[in-house]
Parts: structure tokens; C-alpha cells; sequence
């Protein structure tokens, strides 16, 4: 296996994933060309987030691939006696860096692409897997909007509609219930606010929002809001050096004594955010280290472990696209026509259980968790309340 590195800032040296380049088939884009030696190295792109404001998330994705690759191919790194080559490209967060970068991969002659943590740079690289007719399997990016986008576009993470579901779960059957969005009064909360009532809404809530000025302080009255409410659940969407005081109004207002409240369970790094609020919250989740139990997560948290990186959030996000793409390459051949119909409707092992890729629309179904955060020593870490079955929150089929 070759591995070429490529503007990788030196935190991110230890546990950057790797991106494949090198010496592919002289196939167009799409179609391939299905008499190409079978020896012939496979060349794959990995655009990523190596530097800018997500370039955490991007170290775990791609310290993620390398343990999937590892687990996919033995620890050879080849396919059916076949050299993967890898490069490895950093789209610091900008969508006209990755779209440049896609451009000079494709250019190249490379059929499958895959990564992005940034939902905005999913969704135009998806824009070039159509419009270049090669394979594009997104990574953390959350954006529904991803799924059923193009036939040469899966994922290899959850949807915001699985966490939106999750949230759902800890009031059991959401039809008649209310839900309060507590949020700030900007594009992020707006959005939360307008997927609760999508999904949530959808099957038969009533959902309101009480959103919040970025730049206010005293979060008294807004606690007394969400009191005067009487929701059923309180769905937080908050983000930004205000979390501290928000969650502590919430505490001393009595409204975790009222009604669940619920809010997304992020990476290792925002565990000791919730202060003395920390007991009192429900959080959905997609993962955290332990959490699955399976064999198939055991030998990633090895192989991170050896590697001297740490199970984290979006860790199986590139576990699983190191299955996909070593699957694509050994039952799809050189054309991405069969590459697309190795993955579509697949169902396997990887580190949260059993995994679909819905032949329909290339949503990933997986299971969820509900987590609580428990006390040890100085520090608050995860515990599993529940797994949330993958039908229970899979999302409607897009399209």
C-alpha cells in the first residue's frame, strides 16, 4: 500500500487517514473499462478536513479509515491481490478547496472519492460525482440532504433525521406529544428548529422553538419559557462560549425536574462542558468509545489504540468507509456502475453492529443510543442507556 501525504498540519500527523492516489486503470469517469489488468493498483481520493475549525472531527474520521482499512483488508491494504494507493487531500473546511481538489482527482483518473466532515462540502462533492459519473462516499456531514442526492453518492455516517429520531425516543410515541427547540436565533438553530418539526412534527408533534439572541447573557427568562411551556420534551441546539451559563439557568429554573431535555452527546472533547448540569441531561448519540460492544468495535479501539489515537465520535464513520470502499472495489470491478451495485442494498458487520446501505436512496441504516454522562473521578464520560434499534429511526426513503 502507498501512502502519500499531502499539507497535513502536524497535530494531525499522528492519526491523518489515508487517501488513495496513484496509478488507477486507464478508465473514463463512470464507465471504466471492465479488461483492465486485475493487478492494477485502485486509486481512490480522500478529501477531508486536515486544518480549519473541524479539523478534530476530520483527525477522527480519518484515524477511523485507517483502522477500517486495516480490519477490511487483513492488514494488507490490498483487495484481491490489488495495491491501494492513497492520497490524502485537506479541504480545510472550503467548499471551492474541496471542489478544486475533487477536479484535479478526477482529472487524474480516479473513480472513487470519499470524506468531508462539513455537510456544505458534502453536498458539492456530490454535485461532482454526479456531473464526472464517479463513486463519492461522504463521511461525517451530517445534511439529510446527502441522501437520495444522486445514484453515485452514499455515506458512510448518520443523518441529522437518525439524530432528530433518536431525540424522539425518550418520549416514546411522539404523535400528540409537544416539543419545545431551545436554541439560539441563528442558521444552526434555525435549522435544528426546522428539522424537530420535520421529523418530530411529521409524526404528529407539535413542535415551537424558543430561540435566543447570539449575544444574550441572562438566560433566566428563557428557562422560564420553556417552564411556562409544559412541553413533553425540550430538544437544545446550542453551540458557543454561552453553553455554560445557558445549561445552569436551565438547572436553577427546575426545568430538568420538569420535562426531559434532550441534546446531541458530541466528541471526547465536550464531556466536562455541562457542568453541574451534566446528571440531569438526556443526549442522543451516534457513538462514543464503548458503546456498541461488538467485535468489529473492538478491533477498531485496538487499532487506535496501537495507533496511539482515541475512539471518538466520528471514529466508525471511516471505519465504515474503508468497508465500503474495499467492497466496492472487490465486487464492482473497474467500472462504477458495478461499484454502485456492490454497495447498494449491502448489509454488514461493522463497529455499531449490523449496517444497511438502503438500495433505494444509499441512506446508511444503523442503531443509535440514548447516553447519559456519569461522574468518574474529575471527569464526566458516557453511559449507555439504551440502543435504539436501526428501523426505529431510520429515515423515510428520499426521492
Amino acid at each position: 500500500m502507498r501512502v502519500t501525504r499531502k499539507y497535513l498540519a502536524p497535530a494531525v500527523l499522528a492519526v491523518a487517514a489515508l487517501a488513495l492516489v496513484g496509478c488507477a486503470p486507464t478508465a473514463t469517469p463512470g464507465g471504466g473499462d471492465a479488461t483492465a489488468d486485475a493487478a492494477a493498483p485502485v486509486t481512490v481520493g480522500m478529501i477531508t478536513s486536515q486544518t480549519g475549525p473541524l479539523a478534530a472531527y476530520g483527525a477522527a474520521y480519518t484515524a477511523g479509515f485507517e483502522a477500517g482499512l486495516d480490519y477490511a483488508t487483513d492488514g494488507t491494504g490490498t483487495v484481491d491481490g490489488r495495491e491501494i494507493d492513497l492520497v490524502w487531500e485537506d479541504d480545510q473546511g472550503n467548499p471551492d478547496t474541496a471542489v478544486a481538489k475533487a477536479k484535479d482527482l478526477i482529472g487524474q483518473g480516479v473513480q472513487i472519492i470519499a470524506g468531508t466532515v462539513v455537510s456544505g462540502i458534502a453536498t458539492t462533492l456530490a454535485e461532482q460525482a454526479a456531473q464526472n459519473k464517479i463513486l463519492y462516499i461522504s463521511g461525517p456531514a451530517a445534511t439529510d440532504a446527502v441522501t437520495g442526492v444522486n445514484e453515485y453518492t452514499f455515506r458512510s455516517g448518520r443523518q441529522t433525521y437518525q439524530d432528530v429520531a433518536t431525540a424522539g425516543t425518550f418520549i416514546g410515541d411522539p404523535d400528540g406529544k409537544k416539543v419545545v427547540v431551545f436554541a439560539q436565533d441563528n442558521a444552526f438553530g434555525q435549522g435544528n428548529l426546522a428539522g424537530v418539526q420535520a421529523v418530530l412534527g411529521g409524526k404528529g408533534a407539535t413542535v415551537e422553538g424558543v430561540l435566543v439572541a447570539e449575544d444574550a447573557t441572562e438566560f433566566t427568562p428563557f428557562a422560564q419559557q420553556l417552564l411556562a411551556a409544559q412541553p413533553d420534551l425540550v430538544f437544545v441546539a446550542w453551540a458557543g462560549a454561552s453553553s455554560g451559563a445557558m445549561w445552569t439557568a436551565l438547572q436553577q429554573q427546575g426545568v430538568f425536574e420538569s420535562t426531559p431535555v434532550v441534546t446531541g452527546l458530541g466528541d471526547v472533547s465536550t464531556y466536562n462542558a455541562y457542568g453541574d448540569a451534566s446528571a440531569d441531561i438526556s443526549f442522543l448519540n451516534h457513538y462514543f468509545a464503548g458503546a456498541a460492544g461488538t467485535d468489529v468495535e473492538a478491533a477498531m479501539i485496538e487499532s487506535l489504540d496501537a495507533a496511539g489515537a482515541t475512539p471518538d465520535l466520528f471514529s466508525p464513520d471511516g471505519f465504515v468507509a474503508a468497508q465500503m470502499i474495499v467492497q466496492a472495489i472487490r465486487e464492482g470491478g473497474d467500472t462504477v456502475d458495478g461499484m454502485i451495485a456492490a454497495l447498494e442494498g449491502w448489509s454488514f458487520e461493522s463497529v455499531k453492529g449490523e449496517v444497511t446501505v438502503r438500495a433505494e436512496d444509499h441512506a446508511l441504516i444503523q442503531p443509535m443510543y440514548q447516553v447519559k454522562l456519569v461522574q468518574d473521578g474529575a471527569n464526566w464520560v458516557p453511559e449507555l442507556i439504551e440502543t435504539i434499534d436501526a428501523d426505529e429511526v431510520a429515515p423515510p426513503v428520499a426521492g
